[in-house]
């Protein structure tokens, strides 16, 4: 969220600029810890119930809570239907169990790479508009100058707008959306006669005998992978994270100093390569390569970039001393300022931003893959991913609070590199270094579906 600083600021709960990284941490911390609680609960759930009402009930609940989230005035609103937002979003593991199960060895890894490419895109364009439309009455006044309840609510339009997407989701799960988990024993009577009601793959009786608890699925395999995901999942919390905070914060205290809208425009631009990347190139990829060479690049290729991207500060502060109102984080200093320095800035972060990008997807698309292809039958794909879910869940009620505490503790004392602002990206690059030693003893057999059949 590019309004998180702002928002924060606008409660007055912060005793500085410096503080507000905690608090924001805070809220974020919250969020995940709460959808984290929920999340294997969920899973087994829709074993048993299915996948279509689970996923209603999230959606439903999501909606409400992120339009109560917009109406916060105050830290203790935020933080309680933050809270709320996260217990209803501890479902998403469900979706990659319906994935799964009407998909094939054919297209498997197709229909897998979609479900990140939705989430980057709702990422990506969530931060464009949620910088773009914060705080309407003030970006844009010849157009919400008079709507008093956003001058009241600053922060509710963007949430509104969000929801649009949520309610769309719900209205197409209501009337569109089949089970893909048969519940209890109807297969006989389907075989006869499948309709337009018929589940779309129905689970046989056989798997679901095979149905094991949650200690029984924890094979080496399986522990090495849930190991990677949280590393790799601790590394990309953080970094979601202190982007906001970096590019928000002015460069005396490590920061770039753009504005809500900056940080909006960046990281819808860098977007771009999402879609190639999901929908063209990596299906191509994983094919050639297998999901577990596919991990392996993508946390090769984000290595280097978080140990790069603080270091463009040094050309924000030249910036800053030459070119007035830049490091006060101006509506939109970049279309009146844009000289030759400004213009190398942008192009550098764009395309970190861009590589960064291009390793995620590989590197989140395959271990979701890699997760899928481990579970030992159709009957436990609700557990497994949601033990995933769970343990990256986890990872993100860590994340920002560590980096949070670790960014304003750095900006208050000045050290030494790594021990300055650089100290969080520096610790980021080195979880994902240590990921990729970490999939390297994986067995090459994760790149098989094994349904029906155990992991060693």
């Amino acid at each position: 969220m590019p309004f998180l600083y702002k928002m924060i600021e606008s409660f007055d709960i912060a005793k500085g600029p410096e503080d507000v990284p905690f608090y924001a941490g805070l809220l974020l911390m919250s969020y995940s810890l709460c959808q984290a609680v929920p999340t294997m609960y969920w899973g087994v759930l829709s074993d048993r119930i299915g996948r279509r009402p689970v996923l209603l009930i999230g959606l439903t609940g999501d909606l409400v809570t992120f339009v109560l989230f917009g109406l916060s005035k105050s830290f203790t609103w935020a933080l309680v239907t933050r809270s709320l937002n996260g217990i209803f979003a501890g479902n998403s593991a469900v979706v990659k169990s319906v994935v799964v199960e009407v998909a094939d060895d054919t297209n498997r890894p197709r229909m897998v790479a979609l479900l990140p490419l939705m989430w980057n895109v709702g990422v990506i364009a969530g931060s464009a508009v949620g910088g773009l439309l914060a705080d309407p009455v003030t970006q844009y006044p010849s157009i919400f100058g008079s709507w008093e309840i956003f001058r009241e609510y600053p922060y509710l339009l963007p949430c509104l707008a969000g929801s649009l997407t949520t309610a769309l989701g719900l209205v197409v799960g209501l009337f569109k959306l089949k089970e893909t988990l048969v519940v209890g024993p109807a297969a006989s009577a389907q075989d006869e006669a499948a309709t337009e009601a018929t589940p779309l793959v129905a689970t046989p009786i056989a798997d679901r005998a095979q149905s094991r608890s949650m200690l029984s699925l924890l094979t080496p395999t399986c522990r090495r992978v849930l190991a990677l995901n949280v590393l790799m999942c601790l590394a990309i919390s953080m970094y979601y994270h202190i982007y906001s905070m970096f590019t928000a914060s002015p460069s005396r205290d490590g920061g770039l100093g753009l504005s809500e809208r900056s940080i909006g425009i960046s990281l819808a631009i860098s977007s771009v390569v999402v879609l190639y990347m999901q929908l063209v190139a990596y299906s191509k990829l994983t094919l050639k390569y297998g999901a577990l060479k596919c991990c392996q690049i993508g946390l090769q290729i984000m290595i280097p970039v978080f140990f790069a991207i603080p270091w463009l500060t040094m050309l924000a502060s030249h910036i800053e001393q030459s070119m007035s109102g830049f490091g006060d984080r101006q509506p939109d200093p970049w279309p009146r300022q844009a000289t030759l320095e400004y213009c190398v800035l942008w192009a550098l972060l764009l395309l970190l931003l861009a590589v960064r990008m291009v390793g995620d997807i590989l590197a989140f698309t395959s271990i979701n893959l890699i997760v899928s292809n481990i579970a030992p039958s159709a009957a436990s794909l609700g557990a497994m991913n949601g033990m995933q879910q769970f343990t990256g869940t986890c990872t993100r009620v860590v994340g920002p609070v560590v980096s949070g505490a670790l960014w304003g503790w750095s900006v208050k004392h000045e050290h030494i590199y790594p021990f300055n602002s650089h100290l969080v990206w520096v610790l980021c690059g080195l979880l994902i270094a240590a990921s990729w030693q970490l999939s390297l003893r994986l067995p090459s057999s994760v790149n098989v579906f094994a349904s029906g059949q155990g992991q060693q």
